[in-house]
């Protein structure tokens, strides 16, 4: 099975940043790349646009908690959005240092070939939107049955 070049994947938020992620700095605008030519003759840089969805792209960069390797821990994320996304509030978490924890809607992940001298598999992550992070109370299991077991009342019969 073949699967195409560009291909991308949805996947949940959870999925891709299990302990959340914090954002760095402001929602940008990705600009297209331009040669020192056409800086010196005056252009303005133009804003990209996603061949698939045509809207405009938006870069946020976010520190990701649970990352294994140092390469991983800072992660571009592409937000395709026609106007500028408005990130959550900051939160302080002692005096002059705040963060601003952000979880991203509409999530999917295309395989790329990551690296200069040494090659590497990684992600090119888009999203729809930015939100704040879902908060409260961590979902009930029920007390005295291991995890991974169910009760006979929650088998399915086959008939």
């Amino acid at each position: 099975m073949a699967v195409p070049y560009g291909t991308r994947f949805e996947a949940a938020f959870d999925q891709v940043f299990p302990m959340g992620a914090l954002m760095i700095g402001e929602v940008v605008a990705d600009l297209e790349y331009m040669s020192q030519e056409d800086r010196a003759r005056g252009r303005q840089a133009k804003q990209r646009v996603d061949e698939r969805s045509g809207k405009r792209q938006w870069k946020v960069v976010v520190t990701d908690p649970s990352a294994e390797k140092e390469r991983d821990a800072s992660v571009t994320v592409t937000v395709l959005a026609e106007v500028q996304p408005v990130p959550p509030h900051s939160v302080q978490v002692m005096p002059g240092v705040e963060v601003r924890p952000v979880a991203f809607e509409g999530l999917t992940v295309e395989p790329r070939v990551m690296g200069d001298k040494f090659k590497y598999q990684g992600f090119t992550i888009r999203a729809t939107g930015i939100a704040a992070p879902q908060t409260g109370a961590a979902p009930k299991r029920e007390t005295g049955k291991p995890a991974g077991q169910q009760g006979q009342s929650d088998q399915k019969t086959a008939a």
